[in-house]
Order: C-alpha cells, then sequence, then structure tokens
C-alpha cells in the first residue's frame, strides 16, 4: 500500500483549488500593505497564482502532492522561484484549509437558495394553475377533512422558505473570516486581518484562534441543513409516487420522470422521485460522517478533521441535483381533479363539518363528537353515506338536526368557511401564493 495515498487529500480537496488561490492572494496583498513582504514580491507572487488560476480553469495544468495547498504552492515555486515561499508567512495550512471551505460553502449556499426558489417557483405554479381543485386531506395517510389540493401543496412551498432562511443564517456564521489564527495561537507578524476579510468579502473576523481552527461547527450546520431539505424533498417525493398510483390517480408524472420495466411492459415506474427518498438517505450519512468525525475531538487541530471535506462536497452536489430534478418534476406534473373530488367521498370527511354544525347550536364539542361518531358507525353499518339518511333517522341521534344539516354536506362550503388566517379557504391559498 502508498501510505502517502492514505494521508493525501488532493484527489477530493482540488475543488478548493480556486479558492484557495484566491485566499492566497487576498494573503499576499495583506502581507504586502504591513510591509511583511516586498510589493515586488507581492506583484510576483499574485501574477504567478493568477497565471495558475487561469491555466487551472483552462484544464491546462493537473495537481498532484499531499494537499490542494502544498500543490498550488509547489508549482508557484516552480513558476517563479524560491520567492513563492514566502506567501506562506503568517499562515498555516490550518486557517488556510478553513478559509478555503468557508470560501467555497458561502458561494455554494447562494447556489443552493437559488435552486431553493426554483422548486417553490414551480410548487407555486402547479398551485396557482390548479386552486380551486377539492381533494380530501390526510392524517394517518386515511381521508380526514376536505381540503384544497393548491393550499395541500403549498405546505411544501412553505418547508422549503424555512429551508432557504436556515442556509441564509448558516451564510451568516459562516461569513467569518479565519485567516491569522495561523496554526492555532495566531501569529507574532503585525498582520491586517480586517484588510484581508475585506479583500475576500467576509463581514466578521474570528475571536479566538484556537476555536477558529478548531471549529466546524459551520459545515455541521450546513450538512443538517442540508439533511431537513432533502427530507422535506423525499416527502414530496413520496407524495407523488403515491397519488401516481393506481390506487390513487390523483397525479400524472411526465414520462421524462419514469421508467419502464424490463420485464413488464405496462409500467411507468416513478424512478426518480424513488431516487429523491434514496439520496435523502447518502445526506443523512455525510451529517454523521461528519458528527462522528467531530466527536469527542481535544483541542485544536486534529488530523481527523481532513474527513469533512467528501461528505461536504457529497452534500453539495447531491442536494444541488435533488433541488433541480424536484423543480422539474413538479412542474411536470398533470393533476386529475375528477379523481380528487370523487376520493372525497370516501371517509366521511364531512364529520368534523357536522360535529361544528352541533356546535353551532348550543352542545358542548366533545359531545357533539360523540354523537357524530356514532353517525358514522351507523352509516357504515347500513352502507350508508351522510346524504343518504333521511332527516328521521338524523334526528334518532340528536334533536338538534334540522333540514338545515343538509346545506352543510357540501365540499366546497366546507373549504370555504375554514377562514382562519392559514387555512384553506381559496382566500387563504391567494394570499399564500403572493406572501412566498
Amino acid at each position: 500500500m502508498d501510505l502517502k495515498k492514505f494521508v493525501s487529500s488532493i484527489d477530493y480537496d482540488v475543488k478548493l483549488a480556486k479558492y484557495d488561490i484566491l485566499g492566497s492572494i487576498a494573503h499576499v496583498k495583506m502581507l504586502a500593505k504591513c510591509s511583511i513582504i516586498s510589493k515586488n514580491e507581492s506583484i510576483k507572487i499574485i501574477n504567478g497564482l493568477t497565471s495558475i488560476l487561469k491555466d487551472f480553469e483552462m484544464k491546462k495544468i493537473k495537481f498532484y502532492d499531499e494537499d490542494i495547498h502544498t500543490a498550488i504552492e509547489n508549482e508557484l515555486k516552480k513558476r517563479i522561484g524560491e520567492v513563492a515561499g514566502k506567501m506562506h508567512t503568517a499562515r498555516s495550512r490550518n486557517d488556510q484549509v478553513v478559509l478555503d471551505e468557508k470560501l467555497y460553502l458561502k458561494n455554494e449556499i447562494l447556489i443552493i437558495t437559488g435552486k431553493i426558489d426554483g422548486l417553490i417557483a414551480s410548487i407555486k405554479n402547479v398551485a396557482g394553475k390548479n386552486s380551486s381543485v377539492i381533494m380530501p386531506g390526510f392524517t394517518h395517510l386515511q381521508n380526514a377533512q376536505p381540503v384544497l389540493f393548491s393550499h395541500w401543496f403549498l405546505a411544501y412551498a412553505w418547508m422549503l422558505k424555512r429551508d432557504k432562511e436556515r442556509l441564509l443564517d448558516c451564510y451568516n456564521r459562516t461569513d467569518v473570516f479565519p485567516l491569522g489564527a495561523a496554526a492555532f495561537a495566531g501569529t507574532e507578524f503585525h498582520i491586517d486581518r480586517n484588510f484581508a476579510a475585506k479583500l475576500l468579502g467576509f463581514s466578521k473576523i474570528s475571536e479566538n484562534s484556537v476555536d477558529t481552527v478548531s471549529d466546524r461547527d459551520f459545515i455541521i450546520e450546513f450538512l443538517s441543513d442540508c439533511a431537513i431539505i432533502s427530507m422535506h424533498i423525499s416527502r414530496i417525493a413520496e407524495e407523488l409516487i403515491i397519488w401516481s398510483s393506481q390506487q390513487f390517480g390523483f397525479v400524472k408524472i411526465s414520462d421524462e420522470f419514469t421508467t419502464g420495466s424490463s420485464i413488464m411492459p405496462q409500467k411507468k415506474n416513478p424512478d426518480f422521485a424513488e431516487l429523491l427518498k434514496g439520496k435523502t438517505g447518502k445526506i443523512y450519512g455525510n451529517l454523521m460522517s461528519v458528527l462522528a468525525m467531530m466527536k469527542g475531538l481535544p483541542l485544536s487541530y486534529n488530523r481527523d478533521m481532513q474527513e469533512d471535506k467528501e461528505p461536504l462536497f457529497s452534500s453539495v452536489e447531491t442536494l444541488k441535483n435533488m433541488l433541480e430534478v424536484s423543480a422539474k418534476m413538479t412542474s411536470s406534473i398533470k393533476i386529475d381533479s375528477k379523481k380528487m373530488f370523487s376520493a372525497c367521498e370516501n371517509g366521511f370527511i364531512l364529520a368534523t363539518d357536522i360535529a361544528d354544525f352541533l356546535v353551532s347550536k348550543g352542545l358542548p364539542f366533545r359531545t357533539a363528537h360523540g354523537i357524530v361518531k356514532e353517525v358514522v358507525n351507523y352509516c357504515i353499518k347500513n352502507e350508508k353515506l351522510f346524504n343518504d339518511l333521511s332527516i328521521d333517522e338524523w334526528k334518532k341521534f340528536s334533536e338538534k338536526f334540522d333540514n338545515s344539516i343538509y346545506t352543510i354536506l357540501n365540499y366546497k362550503k366546507a373549504i370555504e368557511k375554514r377562514k382562519s388566517y392559514g387555512g384553506t379557504s381559496l382566500q387563504s391559498v391567494k394570499a399564500q401564493l403572493k406572501n412566498l
């Protein structure tokens, strides 16, 4: 076994090359400003770094060595000579890698929040086009109460809105400049951390050098946010899987997002939605990996922390793909409003409305609840629906029932009565579409 390969991270931290170079350029400018290196030396180093970045982006060079920091410094030394070594004055790989990761993550958070916006827009578009479609709402996956499909579907948009807010909170805690902590104790050179932080777009600088190089909270927080987002995506995916089944038939997923069977010609399997659920497990695993890595780790830097990058990169790329696929798949679905409406006939979903009717007649809700439960059991036993009952049958259960009970047995009216803020009425849906 090649022991050098065991400790090397270059195969994956090459993803940080751009950020490592940009960080080094800012650091060198700061060193020159503080007269720690000469202006001519800084120009030579910066020009060399700029040429390396250009060649890297054009895929003209490939990095080797133990890690990306060493690889770039060695490449710079080939191009400009021994002066390249002055670039590492007043810093360590310990604070350098934290800078790279923070620059990378700040950029990726903004990309991901943009993709969240895209999925929210897809959900809003589908909800807006089907704003008046009525369906049964579920608890325990059983028909419960009538609800507007648009209201039900917009619930996912609100989840995603919170996800975006959490990511932006994470961005604020990531936006803390680490360079200057050096190995863990700071540096004896009179550096200007605020100057370098400003060059790289950081709003704050870290306050404790030991914490700076020991901290991976920002990565754990981000991975936790990714896990929550992927969980929400998995719930959307499962809903669409269930709704597109023959047993429900509420929606049709575009052929673009289904696949056939190798043996059953008739099959249209919701593979994309199933993979969205499966990939959620990978994102959970990445979070647990870094949490386990950091568990019980003494201060300050330990080599264990090298293992934070692969889970981070994996979650970033996986989540971006999941959001993009989810947005496109959601936009593709076709709603079967007739199937949704007809499903309301199952499960006595106006039972709560009947209980509320009795409450309006003066009965305590618990008493009304018990009476309606008896009515439901009677209907099941006699294979009847609420609308099939005569007024005499209603009155067997309570004298409070009168002919106005039949005006209650209307799904649309039941929905429109629920005008409480955030309820399922069309008025509420219109407000949500505006506020999201």
